[in-house]
């Protein structure tokens, strides 16, 4: 009789331990069709690519002397797309616990939600094209001027997502830990109070300038959408799971962005402290 029960005991056993693997593999497996339907790939990529861009002006303005072909092999192996996508990834993994991703995922695998996202990233690509951001403003004011219907369903996006407290917030943290990097690297004599209020005095400008870019965007991005398609847009941000996915985005993305830019600080000031005199 003992003997009996001692295989399904064991098995029993067996599922108590297998269970939570199954279940976490089971996550991993939404989370990461989640991130392909929102195509983490090419977006990092993009942003891989706006980093060494932006590397290259960083080096100008703080160490002009520097070698470049050096600095740019630094600046690729900051901005590894590999580690950015990590980064990412592990951030809204952790922060969509308990969020139902199903939902999600059927949308952004729709024919509407990669038509959304394929826009995106075709707007972000072109605004690394010399004159794009000045064209879009200028496409902005014209649809102003005309009052476009769009322009409505932009704002209530924009305000929905909390898209402009959101993109300020994380450009001053990012500021924030860049100069932190040059703190750290011996390039700078201020304290932290003096770094925290050199930062916050940047916001006017910083908030000012995340209106115009968000709103030309947005324009850009979406003005080949239909106002329908727009609006079920909206509504999945809307939902509990959008507003899930909303805040993990920034929290990913910003947790990203503020390693990259201490170590970019670090760099900058191994350049500057080793400029010739």
């Amino acid at each position: 009789m003992i003997a009996r029960f001692l295989p399904a005991l064991a098995l029993a056993f067996g599922l108590w331990l297998t269970g939570p693997a199954q279940a976490a593999e089971e996550r991993v497996a939404q989370i990461d069709a989640l991130l392909e339907a929102l195509d983490l790939e090419q977006t990092v990529a993009i942003m891989e690519a706006e980093g060494l861009r932006y590397g290259a002006q960083v080096l100008r303005d703080f160490a002009p002397d520097a070698d470049l072909d050096s600095w740019n092999d630094t600046v690729a192996r900051i901005y590894d797309r590999d580690r950015m996508g990590a980064l990412v990834r592990a951030e809204l993994g952790a922060r969509m616990e308990g969020v139902e991703i199903a939902p999600l995922t059927a949308f952004f695998a729709s024919d509407v939600g990669a038509r959304i996202i394929a826009l995106e990233l075709a707007a972000r690509r072109g605004f690394m094209q010399d004159g794009m951001e000045e064209a879009a403003q200028v496409a902005l004011g014209q649809a102003e001027g005309q009052k476009l219907p769009i322009l409505d369903q932009i704002e209530v996006l924009i305000a929905d997502s909390d898209l402009i407290e959101r993109n300020v917030m994380g450009s001053l943290n990012s500021n924030l830990m860049f100069y932190r990097g040059l703190m750290d690297g011996g390039a700078s004599e201020l304290g932290e109070a003096d770094i925290l209020a050199d930062v916050w005095a940047q916001e006017g400008a910083v908030r000012t300038e995340t209106e115009d870019w968000l709103r030309s965007f947005l324009l850009i991005a979406y003005q080949p959408l239909s106002a329908e398609d727009l609006e079920a847009y909206g509504a999945l941000y809307r939902s509990v799971e959008g507003r899930a996915l909303n805040a993990a985005l920034f929290g990913g993305f910003n947790r990203m962005y503020e390693e990259l830019s201490y170590l970019l600080g670090r760099a900058v000031a191994e350049r500057m402290m080793s400029a010739p005199l």
